[in-house]
């Protein structure tokens, strides 16, 4: 059974219907048993990162989110939550990934680092089993990870950033693959087969 968290964010609907194209075997809730039953957790979001942290501290899953020890998927801004730090409202986040979410250059044209960019691999994952290097993913951040040496991909435009990383259980993504196509929904095949 796989669970996507469930705190409200419009997104988490679309990675719904993108696993349920893949399985039936899922469910989406914001119940910590439900969470910590499950073999897999996908935590997925668009929103802002200190409203969403809030609704997941209300909802008393803050604690069970940082020590569970299956594998766990970050999509977009699920990824930022679950560095160690985001100073889009500096505030501590889960810390399964080490590093600081910081905000693009205010200066920099969003088509840059929104929309469809290719992903390069600079470390082999299971996540990209079947897809081709340089493949393009959906991008609708605007705060991002510094590449370092736990990123199996970056995406390079005026600067180059952290596209995907990789931690023991844990596995993020800030691209959306869930508005990605036929290459999203490979991935997300790759990450319910781990």
């Amino acid at each position: 059974m796989i669970t996507i968290v469930d705190y409200g964010d419009v997104c988490i609907g679309e990675v719904a219907a993108s696993v349920k194209k893949i399985t039936d075997d899922f469910k989406v809730s914001k119940n910590e048993l439900d969470i910590c039953g499950s073999e897999k957790i996908i935590l997925a979001g668009c929103g802002s990162a200190p409203s969403v942290m809030r609704k997941i501290q209300m909802l008393n899953l803050y604690s069970v989110l940082r020590v569970i020890k299956k594998p766990i998927l970050g999509i977009g801004l699920g990824m930022q939550l679950m560095s160690d730090y985001s100073t889009e409202g500096n505030f501590s986040c889960l810390g399964f990934f080490p590093g600081t979410a910081v905000k693009f250059d205010s200066n920099l044209n969003e088509s840059t680092y929104k929309g469809m960019h290719k992903v390069s691999f600079c470390k082999q994952s299971i996540l990209f089993d079947g897809i081709e290097d340089n493949t393009e993913f959906f991008f609708n951040n605007s705060y991002y990870l510094l590449q370092n040496d736990l990123s199996t991909s970056t995406c390079q435009n005026v600067i180059t950033f952290c596209s995907s990383i990789e931690n023991e259980n844990a596995y993020a993504v800030q691209f959306h693959p869930e508005m990605s196509g036929e290459p999203g929904l490979k991935l997300l095949e790759n990450f319910i087969k781990i």
